[in-house]
């Protein structure tokens, strides 16, 4: 089974850094987890890693669109699969880098179940507390007795999986193999930064400030000359904020506001997303650097299990 490493999190928290560290110490490639950086010339509104950072470790799904192109999930998912393979094969670790969490949950869970299948947050926290307290084993074990044939393609290690398989049965009534569960091909290791919401707010306003002097607004303008609101990568926030305004220098700090505003609502929303959909390890690398040493000890036992 295909081991991912998954580095999730809202914007402004050091995922692009933190995946380079570990690709560098762990011999990996980063695949984008963002369905806006797969698009060509949107570099500063997208939070891109810059052409230095990405000659620090191979990076892979970033500048692979026009922005007049569709990228959907089911495309997500069709090359993140190619890359797993391909880069396992080269006997490199896959590192999945981004804040898109329902390419993720794709990826690992499948399209249709993650689309279909039922869940019920009530039961999945009881499981997941049911994990804490008695151990992945103990909750592993529980799978087997259910549906051993699940159990056999789940590591005894993946508490997300045994979790999302648990769950399924008990609100279907129907064994999770065979609910189409195309995800269990790999053994995923999730890793979450985050940090307190007001420095998290505040690196995400001047993140945005950041952008502005990088040149955003040049950005902008040559995208609405591309065709502006019509195209599909117009609906990035920093795009669709400035896009109708982009010829009324007036309006720019409005929207500029309008833009952090948006942030921190998705921020929000990818935290709300992520706790409840993953069983990751949550780290906050801002204001404790010295995490990286249990992120390290965390990886290295995963990659030996």
């Amino acid at each position: 089974m295909e081991k991912v490493l998954a580095i999730v999190g809202p914007t402004a928290v050091g995922k692009t850094a933190l995946s380079i560290r570990l690709a560098q110490q762990f011999n990996g490639e980063i695949i984008s987890g963002d369905s806006m950086q797969v698009y060509r010339h949107l570099d500063i509104g997208t939070a891109k890693a810059t052409a230095e950072e990405q000659a620090q470790a191979p990076h892979h799904l970033i500048d692979v669109r026009n922005v007049d192109q569709q990228f959907t999930v089911a495309q997500f998912v069709v090359a993140a699969q190619k890359l797993i393979q391909e880069i396992t094969d080269r006997g490199h670790l896959p590192i999945i880098a981004g804040g898109t969490g329902f390419y993720l949950q794709a990826l690992f869970d499948g399209l249709k179940l993650g689309a279909e299948a039922p869940g019920d947050p009530a039961i999945r926290e009881q499981l997941r507390s049911v994990a804490n307290e008695q151990g992945p084993q103990y909750l592993w074990q529980r799978l087997a007795e259910k549906d051993p044939v699940a159990a056999a393609k789940i590591p005894v290690t993946n508490v997300r999986r045994t979790v999302r398989a648990l769950e399924v049965i008990q609100v279907t009534g129907k064994l999770f193999s065979n609910q189409g569960d195309a995800g269990a091909q790999y053994d995923e290791c999730y890793l979450a930064l985050n940090t307190d919401r007001k420095r998290l707010y505040d690196r995400i306003n001047q993140r945005v400030d950041l952008m502005v002097q990088a040149g955003l607004l040049d950005e902008v303008r040559w995208l609405a000359a591309q065709g502006g609101t019509a195209l599909p990568a117009a609906t990035g926030i920093g795009y669709r904020e400035l896009l109708p305004i982009i010829d009324q220098p007036a309006a720019y700090p409005a929207a500029i506001d309008q833009i952090k505003q948006d942030s921190r609502h998705y921020a929000k929303r990818q935290l709300t997303w992520f706790r409840n959909q993953t069983t990751a390890t949550w780290y906050d690398l801002v204001q404790h650097p010295a995490e990286f040493e249990q992120i390290t000890q965390q990886v290295t036992a995963w990659i030996s299990c």
